[in-house]
């Protein structure tokens, strides 16, 4: 993402984990463990809404670690249809986060796999923060939300995705009442509007 990003790599339940970590200029609010879409269509740590919510997270003074699931870059496994990349996703955040103030967020897959792991955290430690972008729950049966975390949570959609359709996203969070936050015009990717989906994220974790 830019000069000082470090690559690290860490242990995983399938293998090594190659990750990605950016920190802002000052002192750290905390880690942002943030997930990549599917896997088995092109989704690495280095997607552009990926990097994105990290840039997000590194303006409003978060750590941002990403990461590639198993059979991805150089992280070792094989594609696992979300369980074990929702294993990885703990991995992570016990390598990478340790017991300091933590933050989630994931892109089309890695929403569901996000979802996936915070069932598994929740309520064992404090999550301040959770951002869901392109949620795929057309594809995937996508967990739930605590209703304590719902306002520590931000679900963005666009309104025009014909990748996982608006009206899936609405369906998972209507018997949740979960806001979603739609972009007009938006597709799966928010070609021509990163800048606006930053500016949504910033907004969030700022408030």
């Amino acid at each position: 993402m830019n000069a000082q990003t470090e690559r690290f790599e860490l242990r995983g339940p399938a293998g090594a984990i190659e990750a990605l970590r950016d920190r802002p200029a000052d002192v750290s609010r905390g880690v942002a463990v943030i997930a990549h879409p599917h896997p088995l269509f092109g989704g690495t740590m280095d997607n552009k809404v990926v990097q994105t919510l990290a840039r997000a997270f590194v303006q409003c003074g978060w750590t941002a670690v990403r990461f590639n699931f198993r059979g991805v870059g150089a992280t070792e496994g094989a594609h696992d249809e979300g369980r074990g990349e929702a294993q990885d996703f703990l991995a992570v955040v016990t390598a990478a986060a340790g017991e300091g103030p933590l933050a989630l967020a994931g892109f089309s897959f890695g929403s569901f796999v996000t979802c996936s792991a915070l069932q598994s955290l929740w309520p064992a430690r404090e999550i301040e923060k959770i951002v869901l972008v392109g949620t795929a729950a057309a594809r995937f049966q996508v967990a739930t939300l605590p209703p304590e975390a719902h306002e520590r949570t931000l679900v963005v959609h666009g309104e025009q995705d014909d990748t996982v359709a608006l009206s899936a996203v609405m369906d998972w969070a209507r018997p949740q009442s979960l806001p979603v936050t739609v972009v007009p015009g938006g597709g799966h990717f928010f070609h021509g509007q990163l800048p606006l989906l930053k500016t949504l994220v910033a907004r969030h974790l700022r408030s």
